[in-house]
């Protein structure tokens, strides 16, 4: 499928917004960790299933320190995330949750841009700014 990155992008606010109406549903009557598991074995099965019916071959993930190391740490922290994410979804309204949890954007630009070298414009930040505003204002809301 030819889709730009924009594309896949808004693809993904888009599922992650279902995620967040979803997961509150879920974890409704059940303990959020237990709700975690049963997600986490459904996307397994997704995307297991979506990676052998595209053909592509397996490569050997440890043929590099650098990118099986990088790809647990990024298990380890998505895991956490979302444990933290459930938690905070059985404690709290989904409308209030979810823009929090958006505030991985302002993190993401400020840890990219010391650890991977990557720079925005003015404007860039500017955006970034208004990100982290809104979702403590809409978090904080009473």
């Amino acid at each position: 499928m030819q889709m730009t990155w924009q594309g896949w992008a808004l693809l993904s606010a888009v599922f992650a917004a279902l995620t967040a109406l979803f997961a509150k549903i879920g974890v409704d009557e059940l303990d959020p960790s237990y709700a975690t598991l049963i997600r986490t074995v459904i996307i397994l099965v997704i995307v297991a299933g979506i990676w052998a019916m595209s053909g592509a071959p397996a490569s050997n993930p440890f043929q590099s320190g650098k990118v099986i190391g990088a790809l647990v740490l990024s298990g380890t922290a998505t895991g956490l995330s979302w444990l933290c994410y459930f938690q905070a979804l059985k404690l709290g309204e989904a409308s209030r949750v979810a823009p929090l949890d958006k505030l991985s954007v302002v993190f993401v630009a400020v840890l990219a841009a010391v650890f991977l070298g990557e720079r925005l414009d003015l404007r860039g930040w500017a955006g970034v700014a208004l990100i982290a505003a809104g979702a403590v204002l809409i978090a904080l809301r009473r």
